[in-house]
């Protein structure tokens, strides 16, 4: 499990600035948060606080210049947490800026401009310092700003701290202020608020703790009539935005959006990110096996994968010793069958001819080696399963976006899939649907052809096909919208990631000979927990959108990126 440790400081006595009311109070107040909540380490440094024994030789607690720079220096001279880890640094006081830089006020600090830089912290110092503990992240809670003289411009800055998330208690030229019907600061009161909440609208990830702060700290000064405080984040870098800062209060939807993030990062060749984020999810969900294969293909990757190189043309290898494919003529007027469901929504499924292909591709590692595969006909949905659809088989509609009843189905597990071909079999008996096998999906894709997409290897083309992160405005569309490829199926690539019926393997190097010459039976695995995603979707740039590209996911995973064709086998 992750661990979590932090460093609280409140300061109500000054030696040279007015004195504050709670920021002792905030400061204890956070403190027993943390503890409440099982943090491995607090540390206190408040006007009255005890001594910190913990490392060896104890410190003095005082918030003084001294004692937290000393602290700050010997305590953080070596890591003593690791990637996956989080610190957190909450402080409450006076804060100001000077020069460019932000500086935190210790009780002794002077804030004339001649003695600020000897008396006073950079936060620059701090952020530098908490890095070396070893935790990948960082979380600064700063409660400052609460200068006494009237003029503007004496806040804290938007100053960024490489790899540091700070949420700071209000805008630049503002003022932080402390209510005494709460007897705190609202930024704290707001803060352990948030933290607090549980269910719905819980503040679990860094957007919405940032999101829940920026209208909650106006809202809460407004009752209390205090004047604008807003408080703002500044995260570096942006992807720690969807970091999962309260484990416990994560939802799937905030793991699903990191896992995409590590999966991007994974096929850029960013491996060190990716690492950094499959190690997040596991310090969220120990037992993750997405995460844990992801981490086990980073760790033992060859020297020659350390990054992926595009091929700009992919074509067949004519040098290949192995029998030839067997390109089928494309029908430009393919074979229709029709069903219909209950409230009279049609399904539409498009012969798809016998014949043999070459799968897979030498871009990428998991889609090596390049093989033959014989398949006989089938059928394969027309367009990926509607929301109309699912609503006349299943009764309900789970998607996300429900703005057209013809948008695909999403939000949809492997398993919500194989409950879906159940139903509709006892609806139209005598028919066996199912999803496409993995190379039966490629098949249908390619239609014929060997170059990276359906319609040749210009990304740039994409956009006439498919919807994917350049044009999709962020959400799904209406199916069939865009051009179709040579046998008549719309879809293909974006829209929606779409299940296939396999578990997922790590390459094709040990496919049976039996599957390659049977491409409509699946390759089974002693670990059917991971199942194949093929297509791209709406939220994934073109390379994800290519005929050769796959994925996985659990198959109870749900996300509004995935849905899924059918197949029909008899006829």
């Amino acid at each position: 499990m992750a661990k979590n440790w932090a460093m609280c400081v409140g300061i109500n006595q000054y030696d040279n600035l007015s004195p504050l009311n709670y920021a002792v109070r905030d400061a204890e107040a956070m403190r027993d948060y943390f503890t409440e909540v099982g943090f491995d380490q607090v540390y206190l440094f408040t006007d009255n606080s005890p001594a910190i024994t913990d490392a060896g030789k104890p410190f003095n607690s005082q918030p003084s210049f001294g004692s937290l720079r000393r602290f700050l220096r010997v305590r953080f001279e070596k890591a003593f947490l690791s990637s996956g880890d989080n610190f957190w640094f909450f402080f409450s006081g006076h804060g100001m800026r000077h020069g460019e830089k932000d500086y935190l006020l210790p009780c002794d600090g002077d804030p004339h401009p001649e003695g600020i830089e000897e008396t006073a912290i950079p936060l620059s110092y701090v952020s530098e310092r908490l890095r070396r503990c070893g935790a990948d992240n960082v979380v600064l809670l700063l409660d400052a700003c609460r200068n006494e003289g009237g003029s503007k411009g004496i806040g804290l800055g938007e100053e960024e701290q490489q790899g540091v998330i700070t949420l700071a208690s209000c805008s630049p030229s503002e003022r932080s202020y402390e209510i005494e019907a709460l007897q705190q600061g609202s930024f704290t009161y707001a803060l352990l608020e948030a933290l607090r909440i549980q269910g719905v609208g819980n503040c679990a990830t860094v957007e919405r703790l940032e999101q829940r702060l920026r209208y909650r700290i106006p809202e809460i000064n407004q009752s209390h009539r205090k004047p604008k405080q807003n408080p703002y984040a500044v995260v570096e870098p942006a992807f720690k935005y969807h970091l999962i800062l309260l484990p416990n209060r994560a939802t799937l939807q905030d793991v699903a959006t990191l896992k995409l993030a590590a999966f991007e990062a994974q096929t850029e060749g960013n491996f060190v990110l990716a690492e950094q984020l499959w190690t997040r999810i596991l310090a969220v969900s120990p037992a993750d096996a997405q995460a844990l294969k992801a981490l086990r293909q980073i760790w033992t990757r060859s020297p020659d994968t350390q990054s992926f190189k595009p091929v700009s043309n992919l074509t067949e290898d004519t040098s290949s010793k192995s029998s030839p494919s067997l390109l089928v003529t494309p029908s430009r007027s393919p074979q229709i069958l029709t069903k219909t469901l209950p409230g009279d929504i049609k399904l539409e499924m498009v012969k798809i001819p016998a014949g043999s292909f070459t799968m897979g591709s030498d871009e990428y590692d998991g889609e090596k080696p390049k093989h033959q595969v014989k398949l006989q006909e089938f059928y394969l949905g027309k367009y990926p399963v509607t929301q109309e659809q699912y609503q006349a088989v299943m009764g309900k509609n789970p998607s996300n976006f429900k703005d057209n009843p013809k948008n695909p189905v999403e939000q949809v597990s492997w398993n919500d899939a194989q409950e879906f071909c159940k139903k509709l079999n006892q609806l139209i008996a005598g028919k066996d649907f199912r999803l496409p096998t993995e190379a039966e999906w490629e098949y249908a894709c390619r239609a014929g052809t060997q170059t990276r997409y359906y319609f040749g290897d210009d990304a740039a083309k994409l956009g006439d096909y498919g919807w994917y992160d350049e044009n999709s405005g962020s959400k799904t569309h209406p199916v069939g919208q865009k051009k179709p490829n040579d046998w008549g199926l719309y879809d293909m690539s974006g829209n929606v990631w779409e299940w296939c019926e396999d578990p997922y393997h790590d390459s094709y190097a040990n496919k049976p000979e039996n599957i390659k010459n049977n491409g409509n039976t699946i390759w089974s695995s002693s670990d059917a927990s991971l199942r194949v995603l093929r297509g791209g979707s709406w939220f994934f740039d073109s390379r994800l959108c290519r005929s050769a590209d796959r994925y996985w996911f659990d198959a109870d995973f749900r996300f509004d990126l995935i849905g899924f064709r059918l197949v029909l086998s008899s006829f």
